[in-house]
């Protein structure tokens, strides 16, 4: 069953008073425990089919479902909501708190909720990811690798149903990227989510799934 759905979404953009399909009538659907990659060359639109599935942004025409409910239309608090508790995010950066210890950078996402004690969940999910002798390290105590690991820690905290990795070993070395990627595969069925990238690294496309390729904001 599809934990995300895109049904004949399109995206348009004015700019300089020209528009822009950035997609066009795209269908699209991942399930729990799948790893589903997306490619294309650059401006083709998968950034924008990835805002469109992790909530960041609002479809121009179509409409999109999570867990089969549809959340087109949903305030912005609403999505908000639906991303705090439902969807992780991996990026190619990082985006570690420099201040902040491996667990604290885990906790981060569910510091607001003060009813629920993260700590334990976060030191599991470290050591889930090979990083239990670095808790108490910080960002620039660790490798590239170690803190990517630490970001895909961090995006599983509130148990989400899906994740989105957006270029997740493109600041890493092939061998460092293909650790990752087979923590990844492990994640996608010990944690039950949705895995869904968006990628340059042809490497990637070893541990898919299913590979999704779109150009022009047309899926082929």
């Amino acid at each position: 069953m599809s934990v995300i759905e895109l049904e004949s979404v399109s995206k348009r953009y004015e700019t300089g008073g020209e528009v822009v399909d950035a997609l066009d009538c795209v269908d699209f659907a991942a399930a729990r425990g799948e790893m589903v990659t997306v490619i294309g060359p650059s401006g083709s639109g998968k950034s924008t089919m990835l805002n469109m599935i992790g909530l960041l942004d609002t479809p121009t025409d179509g409409r999109v479902r999570l867990d089969r409910q549809d959340v087109t239309d949903c305030t912005a608090d609403e999505l908000t909501e639906q991303r705090r508790s439902t969807i992780g995010f991996v990026f190619q950066d990082f985006h570690l708190l420099p201040m902040l210890s491996a667990t604290e950078n885990v906790e981060l996402p569910s510091m607001w909720d003060t009813s629920v004690d993260r700590r334990e969940r976060a030191e599991t999910l470290l050591r889930r990811v090979g990083l239990g002798d670095r808790l108490e390290h910080t960002p620039d105590e660790l490798s590239g690798g170690q803190r990517q690991r630490v970001a895909i820690a961090r995006s599983l905290i509130n148990e989400p149903d899906i994740l989105l990795a957006d270029e997740p070993t493109g600041n890493l070395d092939q061998e460092t990227g293909r650790t990752i990627l087979e923590e990844l595969t492990r994640l996608k069925t010990d944690e039950d989510v949705a895995i869904v990238s968006v990628t340059h690294d042809e490497q990637m496309l070893e541990y898919a799934d299913r590979v999704v390729r779109i150009v022009d904001g047309v899926i082929e």
